[in-house]
């Protein structure tokens, strides 16, 4: 009894203090003490500076060599092609209408990795966690930009613009700062200390700052809206998602906060970045919001039982 309770403590360890943060985000905004300047300023900063200085500093003080293991990256790639491919097979028996099967199969598989994800990881496995999660981070968030224009293209009837693709990965400040994070580490620079210093002030109001912005980011007027087409992307991002990645890694082997990781970063919501391309492409942006407030509360419930059980098993 004492271990289970052991393990129930350590899975709310991980997601009560994002429910908290998430839900003052939620009660500042009405409150007014927050606005949607704010929040739009806030999110730009977050995305555009201390997100990316938290990665550069994370990774640049990791010792990466040609022996640096990144069979973990590369098989959650792989397996996320492979669920999403198998999203659009499955979507079509559920799904009659082409564009809105597009925006719930993105809505699916792509997840809140750089905030959510992150701070999963980060409250289970302390800052040690930084040197596995950032390379995960960085290789799929370039996988879930291609797969996300391509299946939206497709499905709202746009032209698929292999430069756009390649133009937009090229100015994403996540994965310049993982790039030059590794160029740093591969290379054996020193920055100065004041440096880092520096960095390190920026990377800690990171996770707090974002988590505030999703909260109050949040609106539950749309959800009676296609709500059945909502649960079923929902479900398939909460459940589908975590149980065929975390399934896979464990029979390639992984264990430990490698597992962790691939469970934690796959069993976040649905990422607010699907909201925005639905809507720059005239799609059911309405939908693309249900999918990203039910996945946001709910993941906290379903992270928590997965979590539980994987602890129990000692899996992670």
């Amino acid at each position: 009894m004492n271990n289970f309770l052991n393990v129930l403590a350590f899975s709310f360890s991980i997601t009560m203090p994002i429910f908290l943060i998430l839900g003052l985000g939620i009660v500042l905004y009405k409150v007014k003490l927050i606005n949607d300047n704010f929040i739009d300023t806030a999110s730009k900063l977050v995305f555009n500076v201390t997100l990316p200085a938290l990665l550069f500093i994370s990774i640049s003080r990791t010792n990466v060599s040609s022996e640096t293991d990144f069979s973990l990256v590369i098989y959650a790639m792989a397996a996320v092609v492979a669920t999403y491919l198998i999203l659009e097979v499955l979507m079509k028996f559920w799904v009659e209408d082409k564009a809105e099967r597009a925006v719930l199969i993105q809505g699916a598989f792509r997840s809140n990795m750089g905030i959510i994800g992150l701070a999963y990881c980060v409250n289970a496995y302390g800052n040690d966690v930084y040197a596995v999660a950032s390379v995960y981070l960085g290789g799929v968030t370039v996988l879930f930009n291609i797969l996300s224009v391509i299946g939206l293209s497709r499905g709202l009837g746009g032209n698929i613009n292999a430069f756009g693709i390649l133009k937009g990965i090229a100015k994403n400040p996540l994965i310049l700062a993982i790039l030059a994070a590794f160029v740093t580490s591969i290379t054996g620079l020193k920055l100065p200390a004041t440096v880092y210093k520096a960095g390190d002030y920026f990377a800690q109001m990171t996770l707090p700052l974002a988590l505030l912005c999703a909260g109050a980011s949040l609106s539950f007027s749309s959800l009676k809206n296609g709500l059945f087409g909502s649960l079923l992307a929902s479900v398939g991002k909460l459940i589908f998602i975590p149980i065929i990645l975390t399934f896979g890694g464990y029979l390639l082997g992984y264990r430990g906060m490698e597992l962790g990781v691939l469970f934690l970063m796959s069993s976040a919501p649905t990422a607010s970045a699907s909201y925005i391309m639905v809507r720059a492409m005239n799609g059911n942006s309405a939908l693309a919001a249900n999918i990203i407030v039910i996945t946001t509360i709910a993941s906290l419930i379903t992270t928590s039982i997965g979590v539980t059980l994987l602890r129990s098993f000692n899996l992670i």
